[in-house]
């Protein structure tokens, strides 16, 4: 999640559960051999669960599509009960929220951290990152970091007392969101920030609702609405490598999907899935066909 990962207040916990409650097809574990995909409930968790559903299907395997199930406690509860056998989860966000343990901003230690204790705890293999970090992303809009010369969030700090600022209900509680930041840069607001959506964030900063808000590193609407993402130039967030997670049993019946899934290693850079997002999010661009794009270019 990358950020967006954790579930996104009451009402996605209850989506959620509900689409954790309607997986009818069991997974593989349970005497088929389809394969079980799943995905979160945001626009860049759909691409990666396509590109996952693709690549495996690719390899010569049925796939089942479990996609949009909630947050990151929905999909890693379905993993672990053996109702999806695959999804792509951030690295950051299994060492915070899944591991409760510190925050690290360094890639290589938090994926050193999260790949034997998922392997210990839980059966499940972390394969290799697929190229991208998703961090955290402090979003202004673009006239005024042009008008106030903000390229950091030091920058920012100094002019957010005569602020406005909107987040996701999870980044305003959250260990590694809005508290340590607020203590990290010396934040402060004009009111207490506003709750909302995250849906609703990149319009209500566009439309001058807020001034300020937590947003993805890879988000597609960032160029599309004349926005910036100011430099965390204290290191303040962590790393969140995306990553396709996978079940032991899974693994050890079929390797070759472990091979195939290796193969998507370091081939999406932030660019690059900053780009699929635009695709879906602005120009409404079908999922599986930017899935099969990326894929194609691969081939």
């Amino acid at each position: 999640m990358g950020p967006r990962s954790w579930v996104l207040g009451l009402r996605a916990w209850v989506l959620g559960l509900r689409g954790l409650l309607a997986l009818a097809v069991p997974a593989c574990s349970l005497g088929t051999d389809r394969i079980v995909v799943g995905s979160k409930n945001f626009t860049e968790q759909d691409i990666l669960g396509e590109i996952v559903a693709q690549q495996i299907e690719h390899a010569g395997f049925k796939v089942d599509r479990r996609f949009h199930l909630g947050g990151t406690f929905v999909c890693h509860q379905a993993l672990v009960a053996g109702q999806i056998d695959v999804y792509v989860e951030y690295t950051g966000t299994a060492l915070v929220a899944i591991l409760e343990l510190p925050p690290t901003a360094d890639p290589e230690s938090a994926y050193a951290r999260v790949h034997p204790l998922y392997d210990e705890r839980f059966d499940a293999e972390w394969l290799k990152p697929l190229g991208f970090n998703n961090t955290f992303a402090m979003i202004v809009r673009g006239a005024d970091a042009r008008r106030l010369n903000l390229r950091t969030l030091s920058d920012a700090a100094r002019h957010a007392p005569r602020w406005r600022a909107g987040f996701g209900y999870e980044f305003s509680e959250r260990q590694d969101g809005f508290p340590g930041l607020a203590r990290t840069y010396a934040l402060r607001f004009a009111g207490p920030p506003s709750v909302m959506d995250l849906g609703l964030t990149y319009r209500a900063l566009a439309e001058g609702r807020v001034d300020m808000i937590a947003g993805n590193s890879t988000d597609g609407q960032i160029a599309a609405l004349d926005l910036v993402a100011l430099a965390d130039d204290r290191r303040y967030f962590p790393a969140y490598e995306a990553v396709p997670v996978i079940r032991w049993p899974v693994l050890r019946r079929h390797p070759e999907i472990g091979r195939a899934l290796e193969a998507l290693a370091g081939t999406i850079g932030d660019a690059t899935m900053r780009r699929m997002n635009y695709l879906v999010d602005v120009e409404h661009r079908d999922v599986r066909a930017v899935a099969r794009e990326f894929l194609a270019g691969l081939r």
